[in-house]
């Protein structure tokens, strides 16, 4: 049986491997170090299928490393220092091949198979390369991730994922025995949804489905051939993302309805309840915000319920909470107000902490003008008096704006009658 199209052309050395040029490319903050073999111990951070597996190999060939892998599926304990025995073997520490570890969804490991590689990667034993479509910081405990260097992959671009065909054509054995015509990509780029992998497997599906040797890739040929072959709901990837998106869209638009079917989706596939929770989370501030402040507390509480009490009655936590958001009045005023305050950092760098504003715990602090001018708001009627709290450069830089709902019209009209001027709040 024939490899996947996937990992028949998965690429062996740097130069082939497609798009995250903020990491391998020129200046990448990873090229360096894998071209001069001094690689530490790292988290690939990603979307499903953008290369991640495939950077793992590339760091071992390219420095000439010995290669061990887990799944953390199917890896216990027991597994992990199995390897790791086999791994100190063969490496160790201030050696040249020092083996690397990689574990795939690093994510899946339990805190006691996480204890379990402390030691190895504190003591040089393996370089651990792990890799997860999670948040390491909620999914990967403290003391392994201060141990390493996290980097984030990008899903696929168009450009990129059209490089990934054209590759596929080219230098594939079977696809080279074929005549193939890209005539449209669309419908295989929208389906892929940046997953380059997904990408590959649904061209190669529609490549085999066809018996001439000659195809033209068409949208309407793309959308035929996958609606005949549709895939359940995957935790894994294939429909991950989308269904998450379709449930925190339903929540955005004041749906219960559409948020409680995709809910239910996710449940049915065995989703991680704390994904669903920590989603759930997210959207209590980026979605309603101060337009329902209690949906933060709500969601919180589930987030710290359904850690307890797990499936299958934690469905009804999800379920009560995904209600409430749904029918809360929405903002997303404090979501653009802080978007709109890193681009000013960004476009202005790190501009000076006015004189008033600083701290002054030294008297030659105090000498040099630390904290000098500044009005103590609570000395004053209303525990409120008119001062610049912004950068000289940024006065009157007015970042967040009230969103049009009952709790927020109040905010507004308390800004006015304080920063009126000064911001032109009306």
């Amino acid at each position: 049986m024939n490899e996947p199209l996937a990992e028949r052309i998965r690429p062996k050395k740097l130069e082939d491997y497609v798009s995250q040029l903020h990491l391998v490319g020129p200046n990448g903050s990873l090229t360096t170090q894998i071209k001069k073999g001094l690689i530490p111990s790292l988290i690939l951070w990603g979307p499903p299928g953008t290369g991640k597996t495939t950077l793992a190999n590339i760091i071992a060939n390219e420095s000439n490393r010995p290669f061990y892998t887990l799944s953390a599926i199917n890896s216990g304990v027991k597994d992990v220092r199995e390897v790791i025995d086999k791994a100190k073997q063969s490496g160790g520490l201030f050696t040249a091949k020092n083996p690397i570890l990689f574990i795939d969804e690093i994510h899946r490991f339990s805190k006691s198979q996480q204890d379990s590689l402390l030691a190895a990667v504190e003591k040089g034993w393996v370089t651990l390369v792990g890799a997860t479509t999670e948040n390491p910081s909620f999914e990967v405990i403290p003391a392994l991730l201060s141990r390493c260097q996290v980097y984030v992959l990008e899903a696929f671009g168009k450009e990129d994922l059209e490089a990934l065909l054209e590759r596929a054509i080219k230098t594939d054995n079977l696809l080279q025995k074929k005549k193939i015509d890209l005539k449209e990509t669309e419908a295989l780029l929208k389906i892929s949804g940046g997953d380059g992998r997904k990408l590959l497997n649904i061209f190669e599906l529609i490549i085999n489905s066809e018996s001439d040797d000659s195809i033209i890739i068409t949208n309407d040929l793309v959308t035929q051939k996958i609606q005949k072959n549709t895939v359940r709901y995957d935790k894994t990837g294939e429909q991950h993302y989308d269904i998450i998106s379709a449930f925190i869209k339903s929540i955005r638009g004041s749906d219960p309805n559409g948020a409680v079917y995709w809910l239910a989706r996710m449940i049915e596939g065995g989703e991680d309840v704390k994904f669903i929770a920590r989603r759930m989370l997210i959207s209590a501030s980026e979605d309603i915000g101060n337009a329902n402040p209690t949906a933060l507390i709500m969601a919180n509480n589930t987030f710290q319920a359904v850690t307890t009490i797990g499936y299958p009655e934690s469905r009804i936590i999800l379920s009560q909470c995904a209600v409430y958001l749904a029918t809360s009045p929405k903002s997303n005023a404090s979501y653009m107000a802080i978007g709109k305050a890193q681009q000013a950092v960004k476009a202005t760098g790190d501009l000076s902490v006015p004189m008033h504003l600083r701290n002054a715990p030294t008297k030659l602090m105090k000498d040099l003008g630390y904290g000098e001018d500044y009005k103590y708001a609570h000395d004053y009627q209303n525990s409120f008096v008119d001062q610049n709290f912004l950068p000289d450069e940024l006065t009157g830089t007015k970042f967040f704006e009230p969103g049009d709902n009952n709790r927020e019209k109040s905010i507004r009209e308390f800004l006015k009658n304080r920063w009126k001027d000064r911001y032109n709040y009306e």
